[in-house]
């Protein structure tokens, strides 16, 4: 049944009168005596009679202006849910990510969203390390965070968003030989077992292409499951690390952090999108509050006073 054919009759009846119901919707009275004889088709049944020069619905009339109440109280919701979800207040989507990027890059980009979209809802699932991106063309995921080497051409189908250029750092004990130099080399630390957080792919191929230039493989002897952790191994004397400086957001106090000398390891943090999704208003702010995190500098990097074992901050971002 037309939405628009039930109001009428709905107006009809609280007036008592076509010529009244004209007048407040502003129709000619041959045209809601159309509607009426239009809705009164689809209903298969009589819903008004004449009386005087008035009319009163019969049962079946009463029956459906009762429900058109309820009827245009729902199409009122919708329109309102709509121009909310169309401005990005309201919405839900699915965030894929990997591991190390959960507490440094989504945790803080949701609490973003929280502040600024209370109304948003963002759901954040381990990204598959196999095909990252393959959830965005089932429909499983709305955006993907991954590493990625920049020359590699997106999926068709999809854009990919530059949030981040992340360098590493190398992670030493505070008491280690070399905790008090500006920079460290990789080279400088060959012959030492290493810690590592990181699996292999994308977040590793940095590190060891970095120490092939300086003509080494390194021992990566200690495995980590995560950097805090992996920062906790440093701390106790268990090897060097090299990291991701994103990672260091949150800094062990039994470390060091010092610039890499030589050719410094790099990893390109992105969002992933469909291409269809471009004007979608919530992933834009799903987008921006990401953008604003990666942009965020690391606490915990400046130089310390007195000892000078800290490290200046250096942030590059690029958000395409």
């Amino acid at each position: 049944m037309d939405v628009r054919r039930l109001r009428t009759l709905r107006t009809v009846v609280a007036t008592g009168s076509i010529t009244a119901a004209a007048t407040e919707l502003g129709y000619t009275p041959s045209a809601v005596s159309q509607q009426i004889a239009a809705l009164e088709r689809e209903a298969g049944s009589r819903l008004l009679e004449r009386i005087g020069r008035g009319v009163r619905p019969t049962a079946a009339g009463r029956l459906l202006a009762e429900h058109a109440v309820a009827v245009e109280e729902r199409v009122l919701e919708a329109a309102e849910a709509l121009a909310d979800l169309r401005a990005g207040r309201t919405g839900r989507l699915t965030l894929h990510h990997f591991a190390s990027a959960g507490t440094t890059l989504v945790v803080p980009a949701l609490l973003r969203m929280r502040r600024d979209h209370p109304r948003m809802r963002v759901v954040p699932e381990p990204a598959d390390p196999t095909d990252p991106t393959a959830a965005l063309d089932t429909g499983a995921a709305d955006l993907v965070l991954t590493v990625r080497p920049e020359h590699v051409p997106p999926r068709p189908g999809t854009r990919v968003v530059l949030l981040r250029r992340d360098p590493y750092r190398v992670v030493l004990p505070v008491d280690h030989p070399r905790a008090r130099e500006p920079t460290v080399s990789p080279a400088d630390l060959a012959d030492e077992p290493w810690v590592c957080a990181e699996p292999p792919g994308p977040c590793l191929d940095p590190i060891l292409d970095a120490c092939a230039t300086a003509g080494f493989r390194p021992d990566l002897a200690v495995r980590a499951e995560d950097h805090a952790t992996a920062q906790g191994f440093v701390a106790a004397g268990l090897g060097p690390a090299v990291m991701p400086l994103l990672a260091l957001r949150h800094r062990h106090p039994g470390v060091v952090v010092r610039p890499v000398r030589g050719p410094e390891p790099v990893r390109a943090i992105s969002a992933v999108v469909r291409d269809s999704d471009g004007e979608h208003p919530a992933l834009r702010s799903l987008l921006a509050a990401l953008r604003a995190e990666a942009a965020a500098g690391v606490p915990g990097t400046e130089p310390d006073a007195g000892g000078g074992v800290g490290e200046p901050a250096t942030t590059t971002v690029e958000a395409g």
